[in-house]
């Protein structure tokens, strides 16, 4: 034992040096020396545990242990399925880890523990194998990422730095599909700090981001997403939608359906979804219509809270440089995605008149675009119980033979025939020097089941190539629309 002693003594007084030296730990290729009686100095006792992976607290309770000089060995109730022994070169695992460089200096030193332990969970067993077998040769014996991610999570339990980074290079370099992704995220992890582990975790989240990122064509498929994957998908800016309507009641959805206990469902949708919300872009009416929302999985509080404060911030950015500014812009994303429809601002009276004004502002390129793509649709607004949207195009005028500028005021649903809306409609434009609107056209429209349309297709009486570069119209490259819609209320029959 004395002979053990002493060698325990110089083997980890040179791993220390290693170890201070900020040396790698890694020459030749010594595998030959692996659980090798000739090559070895001591046995390490393998105390194999019942049940699931060890966790953080484990972890840190072998740590714990040797720190203070004692043997590494469990206090958890777990039932111990057996105990495995191997012998083990400690200048070799010294060296190449501060777990076992702190065992064997301490553990070994203060007491007359001959066969240093630890303690890992029965589903750890084959990772920790793998990882020994590196320690001495540099190399894995497998590319499979379930186990990868083991042999990653051992590494980082016995901070093994350099098997954690040829791991994190191996699970980057596979082939990433969806069900990998999902499972780099969903794999537990001790400490996910880790630059290792989050690069990993990276990759995963920007492969789901990018695949899915045309949300209308996976819809289906994405419905079927666990939450990690959710949270990747819908935390990207890339994420093309109709709307960010769209967001919010696709996720009411997705929690719905995944969370049927109603507890867990309100925790996952507060604390997990709500956060992916964008909701200063959202339109004015799903805002009022989720303020008024009743059911019983949504905690009210604190979505008012989360919509009070963006469009806080949003109308008083500087106003809210302070406290409340910080915590919105951390737990509140602003960035605009890649909507389909335009987003629009809308200011709405019910007094004296129903009436709302509509204000839309497009690009110089993106009216360019109009050329080829025919319209933009922006998102919708409501008026007398009707959804209606904003839809500026190119046409071509058959009779001139020239292209112009036009814009639509579309119903939004089927409307029924029964149905009558009488509005005033006023189409203005922000025009340079003094930077006023002028009124570019107004008519009473009566809106009907037959005629749910109104506008024009030539709005400033000029050719195309004219429009696109007049620079009255466009004040910074941007052009800035105005639609003022009123309702005429009918008068009520006398009887």
């Amino acid at each position: 034992m004395a002979e053990n002693m002493e060698g325990v003594e110089a083997t980890t007084t040179t791993a220390a040096m290693l170890a201070e030296a900020g040396m790698p730990g890694f020459g030749p290729d010594v595998g030959y020396g692996f659980n090798s009686e000739k090559f070895s100095n001591l046995m390490l006792e393998i105390e194999v545990l019942a049940g699931g992976r060890s966790g953080p607290d484990s972890v840190s309770n072998n740590q714990e242990k040797a720190d203070k000089g004692q043997a590494i060995d469990s206090s958890s109730t777990r039932a111990v399925l057996t105990v495995k022994t191997l012998y083990i070169n400690s200048l070799i695992l010294a060296g190449r880890s501060p777990f076992f460089l702190k065992l064997f200096t301490n553990g070994m030193k203060e007491s007359n523990e001959t066969h240093p332990r630890i303690s890992i969970a029965d589903s750890e067993e084959n990772a920790l194998m793998e990882l020994l077998r590196f320690m001495y040769s540099g190399k894995l014996t497998t590319i499979e990422p379930t186990l990868l991610l083991d042999i990653l999570m051992a590494a980082d339990k016995f901070e093994v730095l350099s098997c954690m980074s040829h791991c994190s290079q191996l699970l980057t370099s596979l082939p990433m599909t969806t069900d990998s992704a999902l499972l780099y995220l969903d794999h537990p992890c001790s400490s996910l700090i880790a630059a290792e582990v989050q690069s990993v975790v990276r990759v995963a989240k920007e492969f789901l981001a990018d695949k899915y990122k045309d949300f209308h064509k996976f819809e289906a498929e994405v419905l079927n997403i666990s939450l990690v994957g959710i949270e990747a998908i819908f935390s990207s800016t890339d994420l093309m939608l109709l709307s960010e309507d769209e967001a919010y009641y696709f996720l009411l959805k997705w929690v719905r359906r995944r969370y049927p206990e109603l507890e867990e469902r309100r925790k996952i949708w507060s604390c997990r979804l709500l956060p992916l919300v964008r909701f200063s872009h959202m339109t004015g009416l799903s805002l009022q219509r989720i303020l008024a929302c009743t059911d019983d999985d949504i905690v009210h509080e604190q979505v008012a809270k989360r919509i009070a404060e963006v469009l806080l911030y949003k109308a008083y950015p500087t106003q809210m440089e302070g406290t409340l500014a910080a915590e919105v812009a951390t737990h509140h994303q602003f960035a605009e995605r890649t909507y389909e429809l335009k987003a629009v601002k809308v200011v709405a009276f019910d007094r004296p008149c129903r009436q709302v004004t509509v204000y839309m502002d497009l690009k110089r390129d993106e009216c360019s675009q109009l050329f080829s793509t025919g319209n933009i649709a922006s998102d919708w607004f409501g008026l007398g119980g009707q959804k209606y949207c904003l839809l500026p195009h190119c046409t071509l005028d058959e009779q001139t033979n020239f292209y112009t500028f036009g814009l639509w005021i579309v119903t939004i649903g089927e409307p029924t025939d029964s149905v009558c809306l009488t509005v005033d409609i006023q189409i203005a434009v922000r025009t340079k020097p003094l930077g006023n609107f002028v009124s570019m056209l107004e008519y009473r429209h009566e809106f009907t089941g037959d005629d749910w349309t109104a506008g024009c297709n030539d709005l400033f009486g000029i050719p195309w190539s004219t429009f696109i570069d007049d620079d009255t119209l466009f004040i910074d490259d941007v052009l800035h629309l105005a639609a003022i819609l009123t309702l005429v209320e009918q008068p009520e029959l006398q009887i």
